[in-house]
């Protein structure tokens, strides 16, 4: 799949720029030209050759605290896209096997989170826990993580009900071998997508947490923070919100590209595969019964 993504132009240009933002996340702190929490008499400065994007009101190098600030963006954003991944996709995959009672409690939970408002939900629980990024991501990736539970009970589910699923287990195979061997193909290619998209969507909600002071002690820097003490000086740097601005955007748009590219390839990739694990699985078949030790 990684060879059709690059394959199309759409696709790398998405895995550049994604690139460019995951090097800033790893590197930013140390490319900084200037200590990002250092204040100076210096406030509200132009751009210029020393300071590139300027200085904020307390004379802070924005360029550096911009840099500084992707770490904290890129991890928020991936916590929330892996803690609904695992939240969403392990219990999306057993509702199809481990009974009605199981799938209607993982159902009506995952109902629930989805009339939550993720934003309310993240502040209760800051107030709670206390301020800081990690617990504000992981309730919201929990809060995100049914769009995975039905993207992977989807697939599950359309797998289940094939006839050599079936097959399979009256024969003896177990459950784990069924997914190991049949649930991971169809389920891989929509979780990629969904994966992509979560990411994206992660960069959005980090940066309106951020945006409001939650999740981050001051004066740490993170995108939607510089964003929002920007706007509050427009009449003297109407051109400061632009850049952290300029970074959500196109990070939030790489991701939405990189999943439709995903969409794409995944399709035709998708079929060949299946049809050829289906095939090799059904010459095995013919020339020896499944049993229930040799399945697992």
């Amino acid at each position: 799949m990684v060879r059709r993504v690059l394959a199309l132009t759409s696709g790398r240009i998405a895995v550049c720029l994604l690139a460019v933002v995951a090097l800033l996340a790893v590197l930013g702190p140390w490319l900084a030209p200037y200590d990002p929490l250092a204040t100076s008499d210096h406030t509200l400065a132009n751009v210029s050759g020393t300071h590139w994007l300027g200085t904020d009101h307390l004379g802070r190098d924005v360029f550096s605290r911009l840099l500084d600030g992707s770490r904290v963006s890129v991890l928020g954003s991936l916590e929330v896209a892996l803690t609904a991944l695992a939240a969403g996709t392990v219990p999306g995959i057993l509702s199809v096997y481990l009974g009605r009672g199981f799938e209607w409690l993982t159902l009506r939970l995952a109902d629930t989170l989805v009339a939550l408002p993720f934003l309310l939900f993240a502040v209760a629980v800051i107030a709670l826990l206390g301020n800081g990024i990690t617990q504000a991501m992981l309730v919201t990736g929990a809060l995100v993580s049914p769009l995975f539970y039905r993207v992977s009970r989807a697939a599950t589910l359309a797998v289940a009900r094939s006839p050599y699923v079936e097959a399979a287990l009256i024969s003896g195979a177990s459950i784990g071998w069924v997914v190991r061997r049949h649930v991971w193909v169809k389920v891989l290619p929509p979780l990629a997508v969904a994966l992509a998209q979560t990411i994206g969507v992660g960069f959005v909600i980090v940066s309106s947490l951020t945006f409001l002071g939650i999740g981050v002690q001051p004066p740490a820097p993170t995108w939607g923070g510089l964003l929002a003490s920007d706007l509050g000086y427009l009449s003297h740097q109407p051109w400061a919100p632009l850049a952290p601005a300029l970074l959500i955007m196109v990070t939030v748009w790489a991701c939405n590209l990189l999943a439709d590219v995903i969409r794409d390839v995944s399709g035709e990739a998708g079929r060949a595969l299946v049809n050829h694990r289906k095939a090799r699985a059904g010459g095995r078949d013919h020339a020896r019964p499944v049993s229930a030790g040799g399945a697992r």
